[in-house]
């Protein structure tokens, strides 16, 4: 057992990972979760310190996506369970940077679910984590989706406050080597995340918040890279919601368009539930052909039959 099979297992994860992120989590999560066994074994074959906390990153991080795939296709309970056994990993690792992640995905499938304060609870903690390893980046995603989190209690002053920290962190991270885990958070999901924090003020308290998020919202789209195709689907979502709540219909009519062609073709049951506020933006307009369009276009997919995985 050496550093050629950590590298091999590492090539899977993110391999594995790149097609979640392209097709969503029910393109990959029965794959990720008949690795782990196999995975899990390799442990008991190394001796070498250096290799050791490397290996159990690896495994970490595959329970990690494991956690991650598990969310998406609507499996809390699996979900947490992976996220707990990758939290466990990554502390034998002292990998601080990833169980800051970990956290975060926690906390995001908190926040998925209406579980505000527990999710703030998990960013909390998986800030914490970020500051011990010193990662900027780590403290920009905590610090966002901390933003996300008081939104959605409609604390304006505590959202703004917390993404301006993000933005600054974030800017601080400028210029150093991701972890492959919090890769994917570049300047598009800076952006989307701005754009979600105004979209979700906007619904929880005034649509002035989602003009404001408009233009982050609007580069995000344009910054996504084809492979990116399920946070592309969910910042088209925010924007076509936040067409809707202020009246601009035929706008929100286009983009929802977009957005439930490619949460369509996505083998994710979590983009479909996050369709629920732009269907109900839109419902508020009665008798409107492009908020019934939108309504009708979302309800036709919620009857759909599901791709088997």
């Amino acid at each position: 057992m050496g550093l050629a099979d950590v590298r091999r297992l590492e090539d899977v994860v993110a391999e594995l990972r790149a097609l979640d992120y392209r097709y969503g989590g029910g393109s990959c999560r029965v794959a990720v979760e008949s690795r782990l066994a196999a995975a899990v074994a390799l442990l008991d074959g190394v001796t070498k310190a250096v290799v050791q906390a490397r290996l159990y990153t690896a495994v970490a991080d595959l329970y990690n996506l494991a956690g991650w795939t598990n969310f998406d296709q609507d499996r809390p309970a699996a979900a947490l369970e992976a996220f707990a056994r990758a939290l466990e990993l990554a502390v034998e690792a002292g990998n601080d940077d990833l169980q800051a992640n970990i956290r975060y995905r926690v906390g995001r499938l908190h926040l998925h679910y209406g579980a505000v304060d527990a999710a703030l609870v998990e960013f909390a903690r998986g800030r914490e984590a970020a500051l011990l390893a010193h990662s900027k980046l780590a403290q920009a995603i905590l610090s966002a989706n901390q933003a996300w989190a008081h939104a959605k209690k409609a604390d304006v002053t505590g959202a703004l406050t917390y993404l301006r920290r993000a933005r600054e962190e974030f800017a601080e991270a400028a210029g150093r080597e991701p972890s492959p885990w919090a890769a994917f958070f570049g300047p598009t999901d800076m952006a989307a995340m701005i754009g979600t924090v105004h979209g979700e003020l906007a619904q929880m308290v005034d649509i002035r918040h989602g003009r404001d998020g408009i233009p982050a919202l609007m580069a995000a789209i344009e910054g996504y890279p084809r492979g990116m195709t399920r946070s592309r689907s969910l910042t088209l979502i925010w924007l076509a919601t936040v067409h809707a709540l202020d009246g601009d219909l035929d706008v929100a009519a286009t983009v929802g368009e977009e957005a439930v062609e490619l949460a369509a073709a996505l083998r994710s049951p979590r983009v479909r539930q996050r369709l629920h506020p732009l269907s109900a933006a839109a419902g508020r307009f009665s008798g409107n052909a492009d908020a019934q369009e939108i309504v009708d276009r979302i309800d036709d997919l919620r009857h759909s039959p599901r791709i088997i995985e």
